[in-house]
C-alpha cells in the first residue's frame, strides 16, 4: 500500500466509505450502460432513422470533458487563496493539462475513443449479458501488455486464471440448437424475420408493408428498410467486435500506467482527465464524425434518431469514466472483481426479463467459469511470504550465543585462600573499599603469626 492510500480510502461521503460508494456506482454504471445502450440499438426506430453512433461518442468525450473540468477548477481552487481570479484559475488548470508529457496521453485517449465505437459494434450484435460476461476476457490482454510494457511477471495462479477465463468466454460462445443465433431466418415470428419473396411479404400484412411505401419494391430496398426497423444480430461480428474492444482497452490502459509510472511531477486524476477527454476529441470528431459517417450526418442532421433513450446512454457512458476513477482511487481488486461479478448478474436477469435472452447451460456453466476466473487473478496470492529478516550480529541481544563470548573466562568470585595458594589469589581483581580493608587485616594477622 502506498503513502496516503490508506487515508484516501478511509474518506466518506454522506457518511459512507468512498470504497462503498465507488463499488455501487461502478456496478450500476457497468449494469445500466451495456443494458440501455444495447435497447438504443434495437429500439424502434425515431422519425425513420436510428441515431448514428459516431454523435454519440464524441458527445460522450464532451459531456466526459465538461465535468472533469468542472471537479479539476474545484481541486485547484481548493489550494489557493479565495481571492484569487478567475482568469488565474484557468490559467493554471491549462498549465497543468498542457505542460509535461500530456501528449503521451494521445495515444490512449484515441484508443478508448475507439473501443468506445467498437462497443456500440457489439452491442448492436449480441444480447447484454453475453457481451458483458465475453467483456471479461479483457483481463487477458492485460496481463499480456503488462508483461511486455511494464515487465511484470505473472504467478502459476494467475496463468491457470487465464486459462479458465478463455474456456469459460469460449462455452458462452457456443451456439446451441434452441438458441437465438441459429434460427433468425427461419423463424417466420423472430423479430428478426427477413421475408424471402413477395408471397411472404404480402402474409406478414400490412405492418411488414408499410413502411415500404418510400421504396421500390425490390429485393435491395426491402432489405435496407427490414433491416431499419427490425435490426437483425450478427453474433460473430459482434464477438469479432467486442474481442477487439478488449484488445484496444487493455492496451491503452497498460500505456496510461506506463505513462503514470513514467511521469516525474504527476498532475491529478483529474487533470489527467481532462487530458485524455480533450485529446479524445479529435479522433471521435475527424475520424467518426466527419470520415466515416460524415456524408449521412449531413444529409440527415447531427441529432437524427436521438430521443431520451439515447442520452440516457450518453450520460452513463460519459459517467463511466468518472466511475472507474473513483474506483481506481478507493477500491482494491478484490472488491472490483465482487462489483463485476454483481453487475453480470444483474444483465443477466435484465436480460431475461427484458430482451427474452433464453439461458442456456453453455451460457451458465461458462459465466461461473468466468466469475471464479476473474476473482482467482484478482485475488492476493498468499503462498508468497516476505523474505526472513536478517539480524547483524552487532544488533543482536546477549541471549544469543556468539562464539566471541564463549572464549571469555568466566568471572571467578573471591575466596578464602587455602595455605598451599598464598597471599596472591586471596583479593579480588578489583577490590572495593571493604575488601581492602578486610584484606589487610587479615593479612597483617597471618605475617604476625608468621614472625612469631
Amino acid at each position: 500500500m502506498e503513502l496516503g492510500e490508506a487515508p484516501r480510502r478511509a474518506s466518506t461521503w454522506l457518511g459512507m466509505p468512498m470504497k462503498h460508494v465507488s463499488l455501487v456506482t461502478l456496478t450500476f454504471q457497468n449494469s445500466a450502460l451495456i443494458l440501455i445502450l444495447h435497447y438504443s440499438r434495437i429500439m424502434p426506430l425515431v422519425g425513420g432513422h436510428r441515431y448514428f453512433s459516431s454523435t454519440a461518442v464524441f458527445l460522450n468525450e464532451v459531456i466526459k470533458l465538461g465535468v472533469c473540468l468542472t471537479v479539476a477548477l474545484y481541486d485547484i481552487s481548493q489550494t489557493f487563496s479565495p481571492s484569487m481570479t478567475a482568469t488565474s484559475l484557468f490559467s493554471t488548470l491549462t498549465s497543468a493539462v498542457f505542460t509535461g508529457d500530456s501528449w503521451k496521453l494521445a495515444i490512449p485517449a484515441g484508443l478508448y475513443t475507439l473501443q468506445n465505437s467498437l462497443q456500440y459494434i457489439a452491442l448492436s450484435n449480441l444480447d447484454a449479458a453475453t457481451l458483458h460476461v465475453t467483456y471479461q476476457l479483457k483481463i487477458l490482454p492485460t496481463a499480456l501488455f503488462s508483461i511486455l510494457l511494464l515487465g511484470r511477471s505473472l504467478s502459476a495462479r494467475k496463468w491457470v486464471a487465464l486459462g479458465l477465463l478463455m474456456l469459460g468466454v469460449a462455452i458462452v460462445q457456443i451456439p446451441t440448437a434452441d438458441s437465438g443465433t441459429l434460427a433468425p431466418l427461419k423463424d417466420a415470428h423472430s423479430r428478426f424475420y427477413f421475408p424471402r419473396s413477395v408471397e411472404e411479404i404480402r402474409a406478414l400484412g400490412t405492418a411488414a408493408t408499410a413502411p415500404l411505401y418510400k421504396r421500390s419494391a425490390t429485393y435491395e430496398g426491402i432489405e435496407e428498410d427490414m433491416m431499419l426497423q427490425h435490426p437483425r444480430m450478427n453474433a460473430p461480428l459482434g464477438f469479432i467486435a467486442a474481442v477487439v474492444a478488449c484488445i484496444v482497452s487493455a492496451a491503452a490502459s497498460v500505456y496510461f500506467e506506463k505513462v503514470l509510472k513514467e511521469s516525474n511531477n504527476p498532475p491529478s486524476l483529474w487533470v489527467r482527465n481532462v487530458q485524455l477527454s480533450f485529446y479524445s476529441l479529435f479522433p471521435a470528431l475527424f475520424i467518426g464524425v466527419v470520415f466515416v459517417d460524415g456524408e449521412e450526418i449531413a444529409k440527415s442532421g447531427f441529432f437524427v434518431g436521438y430521443n431520451s433513450v439515447v442520452w440516457t446512454t450518453i450520460c452513463i457512458q460519459a459517467f463511466g469514466g468518472i466511475a472507474v476513477a473513483l474506483c481506481v482511487s478507493y477500491a482494491d481488486n478484490i472488491a472490483k472483481s465482487f462489483a463485476t461479478s454483481i453487475s453480470i448478474l444483474i444483465s443477466l436477469c435484465a436480460s431475461i426479463g427484458f430482451f427474452d435472452f433464453t439461458l442456456t447451460t453453455n451460457f451458465l456453466v461458462g459465466t461461473v467459469i468466468v466469475l471464479f476466473a476473474t476473482y482467482l487473478y484478482n485475488s492476493e496470492d498468499r503462498s508468497v511470504r516476505p523474505p526472513p529478516i536478517r539480524i547483524h550480529s552487532y544488533e543482536k541481544t546477549t541471549i544469543d550465543t556468539q562464539p566471541a563470548r564463549l572464549q571469555e573466562p568466566l568471572l571467578k568470585l573471591p575466596t578464602t585462600p587455602t595455605k598451599s595458594e598464598g597471599l596472591s589469589t586471596s583479593r579480588p581483581t578489583s577490590p572495593n573499599l571493604h575488601h581492602n580493608r578486610h584484606g589487610s587485616s587479615r593479612g597483617y594477622f597471618a605475617a604476625k603469626h608468621r614472625d612469631e
